[in-house]
């Protein structure tokens, strides 16, 4: 089993249960962890054999750019994305932060964190 991390994707969008954070929209960073046998693709040296990091950073845009009121409800959409697509991917975590967020204080960002693991 390996791990592969894509950390610090930043992305701008437009979730939040206000209706200025929707329409405005505000920055977001995406990180996530994906666990996989990596052992093939070691050997083999092909894209074939392994979690094509791109793919995992195009789920994320492509599901951080549908509005949502919340970010879990973000978050467990990559999650099931990226286990319906990746058939090799075992265990996901993905963190999703709003940066800046408006709380009515001097805070840097809020994260939500999930994980899941590929069901037998």
């Amino acid at each position: 089993m390996g791990i592969i991390k894509v950390e610090n994707i930043r992305v701008f969008a437009h979730h939040g249960c206000l209706k200025e954070e929707t329409k405005i929209g505000s920055d977001y960073r995406v990180d996530l962890e994906v666990k996989a046998n990596l052992l093939p693709s070691s050997r083999s040296d092909q894209l074939v054999d392994t979690v094509d990091y791109v793919f995992l950073n195009r789920i994320i845009k492509e599901e951080m750019d549908i509005p949502s009121y919340l970010l879990e409800t973000v978050a467990k959409r990559i999650l099931n994305r990226i286990f319906n697509e990746d058939k090799m991917v075992k265990k996901v975590t993905v963190w999703v932060s709003k940066l800046n967020p408006p709380i009515g204080g001097d805070v840097e960002r809020v994260t939500i964190k999930m994980t899941d693991r590929r069901k037998k």
